[in-house]
């Protein structure tokens, strides 16, 4: 019985030490593809939704990923850009506010579509990915925060959308490492988390508030 405790301790030990190196890793990789720019010709740019202001500007955030599709629009990466988050058809969601300034800064009201009726990355893939459906579009290419976009592109693929990344000029190696490590982990639980309600082995609703922790990340 002693050597069958211990043989079960050392296999739950190994199971461990395995689970956190496998986290350790993906936490890596979430900080990695923030700090590489993946664009390449799509269908359509992808603005994840941010904070917006009291007065109904565009949050700082919402703002450096306006500019970032905005300048991948000018490139010609893609015809059209998609701003994602908030309310339905509410004039200071983050997706009609996102595209009232890019209108402003240019680009033709046609060319810019809204996936509203959101509240969290999730719910922004699945909008998307209908909207997109919907107009026969398959490819896009997703701006964000950079430490937010290995978990958006993860949901947009699980939601049929052919996702890339295209990060914004945030500069991850100025934030402060602690702060830039919780991010890391953030959304590294998040993915996991995700992946264990699929399996339905750990209540909805903590999804639905670790989503809505890092919908607009700073």
């Amino acid at each position: 019985m002693r050597r069958f405790l211990r043989a079960v301790l050392r296999a739950l030990f190994l199971l461990l030490a395995l689970s956190i190196l496998a986290f350790a890793f993906l936490v890596y990789q979430v900080d990695r593809l923030g700090q590489q720019d993946h664009a390449r010709p799509a269908d359509a740019i992808v603005v994840l939704g941010a904070r917006v202001n009291a007065d109904g500007s565009p949050g700082s955030d919402l703002i450096s990923r306006t500019y970032r599709a905005i300048d991948l629009w000018q490139a010609n990466y893609a015809p059209r850009i998609i701003c994602t988050g908030g309310f339905k058809n509410e004039p200071l969601s983050a997706a009609a506010v996102c595209k009232r300034f890019a209108v402003d800064l240019g680009v033709p009201a046609e060319d810019v579509y809204l996936a509203d009726g959101s509240s969290n990355t999730l719910e922004d893939a699945q909008v998307t990915a209908e909207l997109m459906a919907a107009q026969g579009w398959r490819t896009a290419i997703l701006v964000s925060h950079p430490l937010h976009l290995f978990r958006a592109r993860w949901l947009f693929n699980r939601a049929g959308v052919d996702a890339v990344t295209s990060p914004t000029s945030t500069d991850t190696a100025r934030i402060f490492l602690p702060l830039r490590a919780w991010y890391a982990i953030r959304e590294s639980a998040g993915i996991v988390i995700t992946a264990l309600n699929a399996w339905e082995l750990i209540p909805p609703e903590w999804v639905a508030k670790l989503q809505t922790w890092s919908y607009g990340l700073q």
